[in-house]
């Protein structure tokens, strides 16, 4: 288990109903309801669901730990640079496990560079510390 140094944000947040109910963060920035996918035996419907709030949450966090490293080595990302985040749900031997797939677009940037900043990256965003070891995550690049 990895112990913080310092803690400098925490986020809270209070769901309710479980994936057919709604979550909400406690300053109101974040109100979503919440649906059961189709595919996983629910109604559908305008809700969002755990999984594309993980891929958002990902995606968002990776491209800041992208940021940091690629200022660290002195190299300009695109502002077209874009993550496109799948998380998927399916069952393990004790119950239910997921897995991410994570594909860093940087248009423009050579691709060994791009491959080590994103292997840079994996190595500090908060998410890829969380997962490693614990759920599949692949990561590829497009330039």
């Amino acid at each position: 288990m990895t112990t913080l140094n310092e803690v400098l944000y925490t986020a809270h947040a209070t769901s309710k109903g479980g994936r057919t109910g709604e979550s909400r963060s406690d300053d109101g920035a974040l109100n979503v309801k919440l649906s059961t996918p189709k595919a996983l035996g629910g109604a559908g419907g305008e809700g969002t669901n755990p999984e594309q709030l993980f891929a958002a949450g990902y995606s968002a966090c990776f491209i800041g730990a992208l940021q940091l490293v690629a200022s660290q080595q002195k190299v300009t990302l695109p502002t077209e640079t874009s993550i496109d985040a799948s998380v998927s749900i399916g069952p393990i031997e004790h119950g239910f496990g997921i897995a991410a797939n994570l594909v860093v677009n940087i248009p423009g940037l050579d691709k060994t560079l791009a491959e080590k900043l994103v292997d840079d990256a994996h190595q500090v965003c908060p998410y890829s510390n969380a997962t490693r070891n614990n759920i599949a995550v692949t990561l590829s690049v497009n330039v």
